[in-house]
């Protein structure tokens, strides 16, 4: 009887570590391709994701004007046009695990910079955060080319 008591609460400790393991992890990363210049780009069209229903895009407008950029409505007369996805997870509520956004070329729709950025529950970040963490590795990060980084 003592045998299948140990059992079972070793069973149940392993259970918990492993669910406890995924639940604190964060990754924040940017790459801007070689040939850009950021500091060529000032105007921005933010094009709303499909699936957002909530408001990101406007989260991320605000945070480029808010860096000195100018936003348009429309996608053209644009320097970039930044897509993004937003990933939402739900635990005890609803909170953003994931988002990316994408700076693009207008007119060929090359992707001139990428940043993203993970955080699972127990480092989650409000929505108005991860749109500065990411925005803040594509533009600001000290290696800017290929960065890529655990925080």
């Amino acid at each position: 009887m003592i045998r299948r008591e140990r059992t079972i609460h070793v069973v149940l400790l392993l259970s918990l570590l492993v669910l406890l393991h995924g639940c604190a992890v964060n990754k924040a990363t940017a790459t801007v391709d070689q040939t850009t210049d950021l500091s060529a780009l000032k105007m921005f069209h933010v094009k709303k994701y499909s699936k957002d229903t909530r408001d990101t895009n406007v989260l991320i407008e605000n945070k480029l004007t808010e860096m000195g950029f100018h936003i348009s409505g429309t996608e053209t007369e644009v320097d970039a046009i930044v897509t993004y996805v937003d990933k939402w997870w739900w635990d005890i509520t609803m909170y953003m695990l994931e988002l990316t956004i994408t700076l693009r070329d207008p007119g060929s729709d090359f992707p001139l910079a990428t940043g993203h950025s993970l955080h699972t529950s127990l480092t989650r970040k409000s929505p108005e955060g991860m749109v500065d963490e990411v925005l803040t590795n594509i533009f600001f990060s000290d290696e800017k080319r290929g960065a890529d980084s655990d925080k």
